[in-house]
């Protein structure tokens, strides 16, 4: 089937920057290419992806905070008319200033209503590093906004991702267990550590990226709400967190990054993933 689609995209953007059976990892504007993907009656699954915040790294220029918010409404709404029926958007946002208003404003408080999916629920991701402040609190979370295109037909496979951490596992009631044995709803404040950075303290996933989406953040949402060789769409790819967790869960993926650096970056992961994937089916094959 994904060959099929595969090929179709090709015919529709042109070669890929990179490729393998899994997925596809261009090298251009995401709006542009999904603009392309409409008008070709190209779908996906789903979304996961975490678009520049508009405070000043490297790989973004600033814009007018109704620049920015009428940017990203464009181009999720394009995401938008390309989702599968069932389909969802996972989409992890920071926080900005806004002048004369507020200091770290949550993006979401400004975006979450711009779409035409229906908001299922806001995930807080909350971590341990990040920024010490002096003046006012040491900001330690992100947010992510689960939408859904359709409010009554979505993915969301709980057991997939349950919390074994149950407080009391062998309570029961009229003889019968409580809780779900194979543990708890994780509820929607996710605790998980970010891709920390510098001496002694570097994760082992980090990369050259200065914005990276840690694997367990991404397992979480990919083992959550999509199933099993569905195709994730990554409108900004990065480090190609997305791209390589989609791999290692039996999906699919299409990837966009306008950065020919972090296109060669991301194209070395997912191609070390994807060696140690073949790797291991040789060696269970053996």
């Amino acid at each position: 089937m994904y060959e099929i689609q595969f090929t179709k995209i090709k015919k529709c953007l042109g070669n890929p920057f990179y490729e393998n059976e899994c997925g596809l990892l261009y090298n251009m504007d995401c709006l542009t290419a999904i603009k392309e993907l409409n008008k070709a009656k190209i779908s996906v699954d789903s979304t996961i992806t975490s678009p520049p915040y508009n405070i000043g790294k490297e790989y973004e220029t600033i814009q007018d905070n109704e620049q920015y918010l009428s940017w990203l409404t464009d181009i999720m709404s394009e995401v938008y008319d390309i989702t599968s029926p069932s389909g969802s958007l996972l989409l992890n946002l920071g926080y900005f200033s806004v002048p004369k208003k507020g200091r770290a404003v949550p993006i979401t408080y400004l975006f979450w209503n711009r779409l035409k999916f229906f908001m299922q629920q806001e995930i807080i991701w909350n971590y341990g590093a990040g920024v010490a402040c002096k003046n006012y609190l040491s900001p330690r979370n992100e947010k992510i906004l689960w939408y859904v295109k359709n409010m009554d037909n979505y993915v969301f496979n709980l057991d997939d991702i349950r919390d074994p951490d149950v407080k009391y596992p062998n309570q029961k009631k009229n003889g019968k267990l409580r809780c779900n044995s194979l543990g708890k709803n994780p509820s929607d404040v996710w605790q998980i550590a970010k891709v920390t950075s510098g001496a002694n303290r570097s994760s082992k996933e980090r990369t050259a990226h200065p914005a990276q989406f840690p694997e367990d953040l991404i397992t979480r949402l990919v083992k959550g709400f999509t199933n099993k060789s569905n195709l994730i769409l990554e409108p900004f790819s990065g480090s190609g967190t997305v791209a390589v967790v989609a791999m290692k869960y039996g999906r699919k993926f299409l990837a966009f990054e306008l950065d020919q650096h972090y296109c060669d970056l991301s194209a070395k992961r997912i191609q070390e993933e994807y060696n140690r994937m073949q790797s291991d089916l040789f060696f269970n094959y053996s």
